[in-house]
C-alpha cells in the first residue's frame, strides 16, 4: 500500500495564494494524501479558503511564525512522509508522487528539497518577476546534493522528522540553514528539479532587500561554526560579487577625490560583481530578452549590496554580541 502523506500548509494572510495552493494540490497525481493547514491567526478568509477545500484545519492560539506553525503541523500528522509546502505555493501535478519515489527508495535520504518555476504564481510587478527568475535560477542549478533545506517546498519521512527534531521556531528568517546543518550530520538532503512549484514572490523592492538583509545577516554565526556551509563554488562566486559591488559603491567617490583615471576602480569593481554572477544575467537575456535584462541587473547589484553590507553587519555581531553567536543554539523546548 502507498504510504499517507501529510501535507503540511504554514499560512498566515495568504487566502488568495492558498485557494491556489490547495486546488493544486487536488490535482496531484499521487492520491493518499492528507492536507494539514495550520492558519497563523490570519485576518483575512484564510480559514473559511481552507475549510471550502475539505481539509484539516489547525489554528494557532497566537501568531508564532513558520517554523513552529510546521512543528506544530506535524505534530498532527498521521503520515509516513511529510510534504511541508508554503501557502503561496502552487505544486505541478506529479510533485508528491516524486517525492515519495525518493524518500521511499533510497533511506540514506533525509530530505527532498524542490525548486520554483521562473514565472510568479501572481504576477503583480517587476521586482516579483525579478525574484521569480533569480531564485529559479539559484535553485534549479543547485540540483543534486546540497546542505541546506527550502523550507518552502520540502519532504521528508516522519521518523526522520522525529530523529533530527522540529525546526527552530526562534529563528524565522533562517530556519532552513540550521536544519540543514541537523539533518546532514545523519542524512543526505537533495534538490530534485521535478519537484517544483510555481511561487507569489515578493513584489515590493523593500520587502525583497529587508529579507536578503536578514538572512544574510542571520547566517554569518552558522558560517562560522560550519566552515563548509558555504554551498560551494557557486555560492562562494556569489559572495565574491556582492562584496565587489559594495566596493564598487564605496570606490565611485574616487575620481572626484583623485582624478579621473580613479574611475577605472569602481568600473572593474562593477564589471567584477556582473561577472560572478554572468551565467543568470545570460540566462535572463534569453528567457526575458535585453530590456528586462537591464533592469534585471540593476535591481540585483542592489541586492548584492544589501547582502555584502549584512555579512559586515553579521559579522559585527558576532564580534560584539555573545547572544548572537548563539543564534543556532536550539532553544530548550525544541
Amino acid at each position: 500500500m502507498k504510504p499517507l502523506v501529510s501535507v503540511i500548509v504554514p499560512n498566515y494572510n495568504y487566502a488568495r495564494t492558498l485557494e491556489l495552493c490547495l486546488s493544486a494540490l487536488e490535482r496531484q497525481t499521487y492520491r493518499n494524501l492528507e492536507v494539514i493547514v495550520v492558519d497563523d491567526r490570519s485576518t483575512d478568509d484564510s480559514v473559511a479558503v481552507a475549510h471550502r477545500h475539505g481539509v484539516r484545519v489547525v489554528v494557532t492560539d497566537t501568531n508564532i511564525g513558520a517554523p513552529a506553525a510546521r512543528n506544530l503541523g506535524a505534530g498532527h500528522a498521521r503520515g509516513e512522509i511529510l510534504f511541508f509546502l508554503d501557502s503561496d505555493l502552487a505544486l505541478a501535478g506529479d510533485v508528491v508522487e516524486h517525492a515519495v519515489e525518493l524518500l521511499t527508495t533510497d533511506h540514506t535520504l533525509g530530505v527532498v528539497c524542490g525548486t520554483y518555476d521562473p514565472e510568479p504564481l501572481i504576477p503583480d510587478s517587476l521586482v516579483e518577476r525579478y525574484r521569480s527568475l533569480q531564485l529559479h535560477y539559484w535553485i534549479s542549478g543547485d540540483e543534486g546534493e546540497i546542505s541546506t533545506i527550502y523550507s518552502a517546498l520540502f519532504a521528508m519521512r516522519a521518523e526522520v522528522f522525529r530523529e533530527v527534531g522540529p525546526l527552530n521556531p526562534a529563528l524565522r528568517h533562517s530556519e532552513n540553514a540550521e536544519y540543514g546543518h541537523r539533518v546532514t550530520q545523519r542524512y543526505r538532503i537533495v534538490l530534485d528539479n521535478r519537484i517544483r512549484g510555481t511561487h507569489d514572490h515578493d513584489d515590493r523592492l523593500k520587502v525583497v532587500l529587508s529579507k536578503f538583509f536578514h538572512r544574510a545577516r542571520l547566517h554569518i554565526p552558522l558560517y562560522l561554526r560550519r566552515p563548509g556551509f558555504n554551498g560551494g563554488p557557486a555560492n562562494s562566486s556569489r559572495g565574491w560579487g556582492s562584496l565587489a559591488a559594495l566596493f564598487a559603491v564605496l570606490a565611485a567617490p574616487l575620481p572626484a577625490l583623485l582624478g579621473p583615471a580613479w574611475l577605472a576602480v569602481p568600473l572593474l569593481l562593477l564589471a567584477g560583481s556582473i561577472a560572478a554572477d554572468l551565467g543568470m544575467y545570460r540566462f535572463v537575456r534569453r528567457y526575458a530578452g535585453l530590456p528586462f535584462t537591464l533592469y534585471f541587473t540593476t535591481v540585483h547589484f542592489l541586492v548584492n549590496v544589501t547582502v555584502a553590507v549584512a555579512v559586515f553587519a553579521g559579522a559585527a555581531q558576532c564580534l560584539f554580541s555573545s547572544r548572537f553567536r548563539r543564534t543556532y543554539d536550539l532553544p530548550a523546548e525544541v
